[in-house]
């Protein structure tokens, strides 16, 4: 099993914590995670493909071990994460690469992909959405903050940052619970609890419409240019529901969709099982 490395990188003054694996000259693969986790939790799925490929997973900002600078210094926005992570590719040298995109890591790839095509070699997203196909009614209380950001609309998103609601997140739609292991949940828990950290999820929270208004960029984008494409759905999930798996093929007909009998945190219950797709799509 090839070892993991973890390390920082300097990125024009923000500490970008990451993990390593695999050989240098291998084909480079980007992971990229969403709310509320950080790169732990590809964890279990790096051991099984860092024998064919050079991995990173770096922490988003304000994720993780990444810097969480103040809201005062940093506007905590889609696009100036994407752009830390872009400028943070350019930093370690991966010019070239595949990316896997989960939750909010999927607006932070896709903008990548519009911004430099030519980098992405495919792309592999595990219930990381651009389509409103699938956006399920669990976004209701977050589409009404989009609408009107008062006071109240904000403090009501609250309830999505509790220990409660991380644990529900993990487990809805898991046939068998006792399957998820708690270390994940705890480890994403103790990040939130950090100061300040509510309300840089918050505004996340409120900015999220900024991806619902580049969807159709994101199509234009898989119409033009056809990337590789792997789509490795929990079909269970509460947030990102099947049709927005299958919207892929609309806009790239080569698009390949699996599902899985999980949730959102797919890789918690079925880490071996994609890493295989992975495996035999990037062959």
């Amino acid at each position: 099993m090839a070892p993991t490395t973890y390390r920082t990188a300097d990125v024009d003054g923000f500490e970008v914590f990451y993990r390593e694996a695999g050989p240098k000259g291998a084909p480079k693969l980007l992971l990229l995670h969403g709310f509320p986790s950080a790169g732990h939790m590809f964890r279990d799925l790096i051991p099984l493909l860092a024998d064919k490929f050079h991995i990173v997973a770096p922490d988003l900002p304000g994720f993780g071990q990444s810097d969480m600078p103040s809201r005062e210094t940093f506007r905590y926005t889609f696009d100036n994460v994407a752009q830390v992570i872009e400028r943070f590719t350019e930093v370690i040298g991966f010019d070239r690469f595949a990316v896997y995109v989960f939750d909010y890591g999927a607006p932070t790839g896709f903008r990548l992909a519009l911004r430099h095509p030519e980098r992405i070699t495919a792309i592999i997203s595990q219930n990381g959405n651009a389509y409103e196909d699938g956006l399920s009614d669990g976004w209701t209380p977050i589409r009404a903050y989009w609408q009107d950001p008062s006071p109240a609309n904000r403090e009501a998103l609250r309830a999505f940052l509790t220990p409660e609601a991380t644990r529900w997140q993990y487990t809805h739609g898991v046939p068998d619970p006792t399957t998820v292991s708690p270390d994940g949940q705890n480890l994403d828990n103790f990040y939130l609890a950090r100061p300040g950290s509510d309300e840089v999820q918050l505004d996340l929270f409120g900015d999220y419409k900024s991806n619902v208004a580049l969807y159709p960029s994101f199509q234009e984008y898989f119409r033009k240019t056809k990337p590789p494409f792997l789509a490795v759905w929990g079909k269970n999930d509460p947030f990102f529901i099947p049709p927005g798996a299958e919207a892929f093929k609309r806009d790239n007909p080569n698009a390949v969709v699996q599902f899985f009998d999980t949730g959102h945190f797919a890789l918690e219950t079925h880490a071996k099982e994609i890493a295989e797709s992975i495996h035999s799509f990037l062959a």
